[in-house]
C-alpha cells in the first residue's frame, strides 16, 4: 500500500453514529511508515499509554486484563526490544489482535498522522479534531471520496468500484449522487467492494438508502454508558431510489468493517447477491488515538446491532450468496446478471440478443478456450477480401486498408473475438468465414477461396 493509503488507514475516524465524520476499517497488509529510532523508554511509555487506553476505552472490559497481560509478557520476554518503530507497531498489533480476537485492535506507526491528531505536537495533548477533519477531507478529495471507478459493462451492466467508504459532510453525498445516477440507467448494478477495508458509516447509510424505503431502521450503535444511536435509511435522495434493479456486490477476505456493513445490509435485507469470498469479520466500531512518539492506536469502543439479525458479523464475516474466487467474482456476477436479465418477462428481442452476445465473452473469460494449433491451421487461408494467417499459435485477420487484428477463441467450434473491438466477431463455418456485428442479426459472409 502506498503512503497515501497508509495515511488513510490511520485517519482518526470511526464507524459510529450515523452523522459522525467517521472511518473504521480493518487493517489489511498495511506497510508501515519509514522506521524511526525508538528508545526503550519510549517503548515502555507507549506500552503504558496503550494499557491505559485499553482500560479506558475498549468496548469489552472483560478482555482488558488478558490484553494487558499479553503486552506485559511480551515486553518482559524481549519481544518488543527493537529500535525500529514500524517493527514495534507490527508486534504490538499482532498481540493486540491475538489477545482480543478483534480485528480493530492494532497500532500503526505514522508520525505525520500523529502530528495531525495532536495539538502542538505534545505527547499529552488532546486529539485535534479540526486538524483530523482537514486531513480526512484532503484524502477523500484526492481519492474521489472512495468512488474510484465506474464503467458500463456489456449488456448495460453498470459497475462501481468503491475503494473505501469515505465521508465528508456536505460534500461526499454529491459525489455519490453522480455515481448513483450513472448506476440508475443500467439494466443491472455491480458494486465492487473487494479490498475495501471500510470507512465511514454515513457513507454506508447513504448508499444503502438508495436500495430501500426511507426511514427504515438499519443499525443501532451501542457504546458503554452512552445512549444507543440508530441509523435509519434516508428519506430524501437527490438521485432517487434503485429498488428492484438486479444488484450484485463483490466481496473478498479483505472486505472489512464499514464495507462489511454494506454487505451485511445486502444479506439481511435481501437486496441482492453477494459474490466472492467471506469478508474479514471486523464489526466493532473503532477510533484511532495518538500514542507517543508517533503511533496511532485503533481501539474498538462500541458495536453495531443490525435491525434484522439483532447481531453483527464480528468474527464470522459476511458469507457470499454465490461463492467465487475473488479474481473471478466480477465475471461470475456478470454471468448471473446476464442470465437473469435474459429471463426477465417482457425483455425485448434486441435486449436479449445483447445479453446473449455479452454472455459469450463472459463465459470465455471464466473458462478460457484452448484450440490445438492443428485445428487453427485448418482455418488459415483466404476468404474473399479477408486473409486469415496463423502466427505463434494465434490466428490473425487482415483486410485491405484495415489494421491487422488478432483473433481470440470464444468457443471451440470456431467463434472468435476480434481483439480491440467488442462490436465485431469472426466465425468459421464449413464453407467460409462470417463476421458478426453486435446488434446486427445478419452476418457478412466471405466464402473460402
Amino acid at each position: 500500500m502506498n503512503t497515501r493509503h497508509l495515511l488513510l488507514a490511520c485517519a482518526v475516524l470511526a464507524l459510529t453514529a450515523p452523522d459522525a465524520p467517521a472511518l473504521a476499517q480493518v487493517k489489511s497488509g498495511v506497510e508501515q511508515a519509514a522506521p524511526n529510532a525508538l528508545s526503550k523508554a519510549a517503548r515502555d511509555a507507549a506500552l503504558v499509554a496503550i494499557a491505559e487506553t485499553v482500560r479506558a476505552a475498549y468496548v469489552f472490559p472483560e478482555k482488558d486484563a488478558t490484553i494487558i497481560a499479553r503486552l506485559e509478557k511480551a515486553r518482559l520476554d524481549g519481544r518488543y526490544d527493537t529500535t525500529d518503530a514500524g517493527v514495534f507497531a507490527e508486534r504490538v498489533s499482532e498481540d493486540l489482535t491475538a489477545a482480543s480476537g478483534d480485528h480493530h485492535m492494532y497500532m500503526l506507526y505514522d508520525p505525520a498522522q500523529y502530528a495531525a491528531a495532536t495539538s502542538a505536537g505534545s505527547a499529552n495533548a488532546s486529539v485535534n479534531e479540526a486538524a483530523e477533519a482537514a486531513f480526512a477531507r484532503s484524502l477523500a478529495v484526492r481519492d474521489h471520496h472512495g468512488l474510484v471507478e465506474q464503467k458500463i459493462l456489456p449488456g448495460n451492466l453498470r459497475y462501481l468500484k468503491i475503494a473505501a467508504f469515505q465521508w465528508v459532510q456536505d460534500e461526499t453525498g454529491t459525489i455519490y449522487d453522480e455515481a448513483l445516477r450513472f448506476l440508475k440507467d443500467g439494466d443491472a448494478v455491480v458494486i465492487d467492494l473487494r479490498g475495501n477495508p471500510g470507512g465511514s458509516h454515513p457513507a454506508v447509510r447513504y448508499l444503502v438508502s438508495h436500495f430501500m424505503d426511507g426511514d427504515v431502521l438499519e443499525m443501532t450503535f451501542l457504546e458503554s454508558g452512552q445512549t444507543p444511536v440508530q441509523s435509519r435509511t434516508l428519506e430524501h435522495l437527490p438521485a432517487g431510489r434503485l429498488r428492484g434493479k438486479p444488484l450484485y456486490v463483490l466481496i473478498d477476505n479483505n472486505t472489512g468493517s464499514a464495507a462489511e456493513a454494506f454487505a451485511y445490509d445486502i444479506q439481511q435485507f435481501k437486496l441482492g447477491e453477494l459474490v466472492g469470498a467471506t469478508t474479514a469479520g471486523a464489526a466493532n466500531n473503532n477510533r484511532f488515538l495518538p500514542i507517543a512518539p508517533g503511533f496511532m492506536l485503533s481501539v474498538s469502543f462500541g458495536r453495531p446491532v443490525h435491525a434484522v439479525s439483532q447481531t453483527n458479523w464480528d468474527g464470522t464475516g459476511v458469507a457470499p450468496t454465490v461463492a467465487a474466487r475473488p479474481e473471478q467474482a466480477l465475471a461470475v456476477a456478470q454471468s448471473l446478471a446476464l442470465k437473469r436479465l435474459a429471463a426477465t418477462p417482457g425483455a425485448s428481442p434486441e435486449a436479449k440478443a445483447e445479453y446473449a452476445w455479452a454472455s459469450i465473452d463472459v463465459a470465455a473469460g471464466l473458462n478460457p478456450v484452448s484450440i490445438p494449433p492443428g485445428k487453427l491451421k485448418t482455418w488459415a487461408g483466404r476468404y474473399g477480401e479477408v486473409t486469415i494467417s496463423l502466427r505463434d499459435g494465434k490466428l490473425w485477420m487482415a483486410r485491405a486498408d484495415r489494421p491487422l487484428r488478432g483473433l481470440t477463441a470464444l468457443t471451440v467450434d470456431g467463434l472468435f473475438a476480434v481483439d480491440g473491438s467488442d462490436m465485431l466477431r469472426a466465425r468459421f463455418t464449413a464453407t467460409g468465414l462470417e463476421t458478426l456485428w453486435r446488434g446486427d442479426p445478419d452476418p457478412r459472409v466471405y466464402p473460402r477461396i
